[in-house]
């Protein structure tokens, strides 16, 4: 069986530590969050028949450990000065202990420390766990000389668990005791592809067909501590337990709920891709692809005791809250992630509703590029491609309350682009320039409000720019790798469309969400042989952004007419470093490397959010500090 059948076993690991440092409302460190601690194993077998026949199978399994579910708090709420935690007995502070946080929107130094402390406050360490597997099968047929039937079909299997402090405070306000995510995804492809009239057209037809499957229950609690923050909500005007108070004594605390959501959609599809030689050097591509998706969602309730919303509920109905009160009175005594699904009461107030919807879509996605290339060889082209997302649902208790639609719509975008690829001085040098726009309909914004991932549509938004990438070889044993993207990407003025939603009208006129304007990269690889058996190399990569915003809404939706920007969504420029090395084996039976990421521990923020429950507070997650390290390789 000597050259027919080939065997591959790959593991890896990695642990790193925790880049937040976790402390409670006394000040007192109690873990760490953002740490890795995962491990992979990977099988391949492949094979070929004297017939040509060739296909391998691959399967792998993996386990992460990397909690994840703290917050920086970059800004303190308004309420702390004011002396409402304290008149509630939760503290000067309420509940929050990193020593440095901004005072007001324009303290930039405490905005910086705040950052570059990576302290946050939480009650408890969170936990997630994540187990994923899957099994890939490969075949390809020969039919002929000039073509090959292939098949591709994979199974894969995901699940995870998570608990961690949703109020992102020391206070022991709201907690997400259990989120379980379980997925099932299945695909299939089959492709016939060749070539015909002596090489000149390069052909391809196939079909794709998926089933995926999601389900998740998330259990969310109310702790000792939510009808004393209430009480800070109001100013402390109706005392340490407004809710209480006004249900007539009901306490929230301990108040469950588990939320059980589900998602399965199926989705074919029929595609081809030519390119055909027009002439010496003259090429024309067309790709045409029909898609058809079909998802059916579900919201449901289990385990539900909240006791508080009803109570609520009676009170105001029965004129014991007082009208300036009703709405935050309702807002927090009904709060959206433990209130009962389908009450009476949700045809006049917005409370969760269960529902079981479908989404159907269909869309013919094609591209098409003229492309000529001259003799150093120096290729031009030009190509416009009709792109397609598909829509699906927002799987949250919030979605269809108020009888919102929990569907979002299909993303459509419309793609042009020029560019030049060139190869020159017999190769050593690269030289790649594309122009690009892109058009984007209907387009998918994911917003973090403090305590949900949530879609939405914005009619219109649009990206250009000029990319510039090249690689320069000055000797076979050193490489330099530059890049620079300039990209406008906004929505324009008129983004809403016909839609009159706050949230989408607050977005027209301002810049997509971590889209700076710049970036540059330059890098280097300098590699050389040490003796006869022994291999070195060093690389290095410096990128610079400009400054992007970090949030997805530029100004507060609930006052559009003062179109005051919220506070810290700016993240300004920055140049970041990694460098590593490596010692090794010449034929890479062998190899250990040193690296070191973020050189000079540039803390940038990547998402900048309203602080759930904490009025006026806003907090941010930083991406990856400073980390270095060792890596081992090895080939048995």
């Amino acid at each position: 069986m000597q050259d027919t059948l080939a065997f591959r076993l790959t593991g890896a690991y990695r642990e790193r530590d925790g880049y937040y440092t976790l402390v409670n409302g006394a000040g007192q460190e109690i873990g760490e969050s953002n740490a890795q601690d995962q491990f992979l194993v990977r099988g391949q077998v492949g094979w070929e028949t004297e017939s040509g026949i060739s296909g391998r199978i691959i399967a792998d399994y993996s386990e992460s450990n990397a909690p994840f579910g703290a917050a920086l708090e970059v800004l303190r709420s308004p309420l702390e000065p004011l002396g409402a935690f304290a008149a509630v007995g939760l503290g000067a502070r309420g509940g929050m202990a990193a020593p440095d946080v901004a005072t007001f929107p324009g303290d930039s130094t405490g905005l910086d420390n705040a950052v570059d402390n990576r302290i946050a406050t939480v009650n408890f360490e969170p936990i997630t766990q994540v187990e994923n597997w899957g099994i890939t099968g490969e075949i390809e047929i020969p039919l002929g000389s000039a073509a090959d039937l292939i098949y591709i079909g994979s199974y894969r299997e995901f699940d995870s668990f998570e608990a961690y402090d949703s109020d992102f405070s020391g206070l022991d306000v709201f907690n997400v005791t259990g989120n379980t995510t379980a997925i099932e995804t299945m695909t299939h492809e089959l492709r016939i592809q060749g070539d015909a009239w002596g090489g000149r057209l390069s052909w391809l037809i196939g079909g794709y067909y998926s089933d995926e499957d999601i389900t998740q229950a998330a259990s969310f609690q109310l702790g000792t501590q939510y009808d004393n923050l209430v009480g800070a909500l109001f100013g402390g005007a109706a005392g340490p337990a407004p809710l209480q108070l006004f249900s007539g004594g009901v306490n929230p605390a301990g108040t469950t709920n588990t939320n059980l959501y589900s998602q399965s959609s199926t989705s074919w599809s029929v595609f081809t891709h030519n390119t055909l030689e027009l002439a010496p050097g003259l090429d024309f591509t067309l790709g045409l692809r029909w898609s058809d998706e079909s998802k059916d969602g579900a919201f449901a309730q289990g385990n539900n005791n909240n006791q508080i919303c009803p109570a609520i509920l009676a009170s105001i109905g029965a004129g014991r809250v007082p009208g300036p009160l009703v709405t935050p009175v309702f807002g927090t005594g009904c709060f959206a992630f433990t209130a009962p699904a389908d009450l009476p009461a949700a045809a006049v107030f917005p409370l969760p509703r269960t529902f079981a919807d479908t989404f159907e879509d269909d869309e013919l996605i094609y591209t098409v590029k003229l492309a000529y290339e001259f003799a150093a060889p120096i290729n031009v082209y030009a190509s416009f491609t009709h792109g397609y997302k598909s829509g699906g649902f927002n799987l949250d208790s919030t979605a269809a309350a108020g009888g919102a639609d929990p569907r979002f719509l299909s993303e459509e975008v419309d793609a042009y682009e020029i560019g030049m690829k060139a190869r020159l001085l017999d190769r050593a040098v690269t030289l790649n320039v594309a122009a690009f726009r892109e058009e984007f309909s209907n387009f998918q914004v994911l917003e973090f409000t403090g305590a949900q991932f949530t879609t939405f549509n914005v009619p219109k938004a649009n990206t250009q720019g000029l990319e510039i990438e090249s690689t320069i070889r000055p000797s076979d044993e050193l490489t330099f790798n530059l890049g620079l993207t300039y990209t406008d990407a906004s929505y324009p003025n008129d983004c809403n469309g016909t839609q009159t939603a706050p949230n989408v009208l607050a977005l027209c006129g301002n810049s997509l969400t971590n889209a700076p304007e710049f970036v540059g990269i330059v890098g280097a690889l300098y590699e050389r042989e040490v003796g006869n058996s022994l291999r070195f190399f060093l690389t290095g990569q410096v990128r610079m952004e400009s400054d992007r915003r970090t949030s997805t809404q530029a100004v507060d939706p609930a006052n559009l007419a003062a179109r005051i920007p919220v506070p810290f969504d700016q993240q300004d420029g920055n140049i970041k470093v990694n460098l590593r090395a490596g010692l090794g084996d010449i034929d890479k039976a062998w190899t250990v490397e040193a690296f070191v990421n973020n050189l000079t521990n540039e803390i940038t923020r990547g998402v900048t959010f309203n602080t759930v429950l904490r009025s006026g507070s806003r907090s941010a997650f930083i991406q990856e500090p400073r980390s270095y390290g060792i890596t081992v390789r090895g080939e048995f």
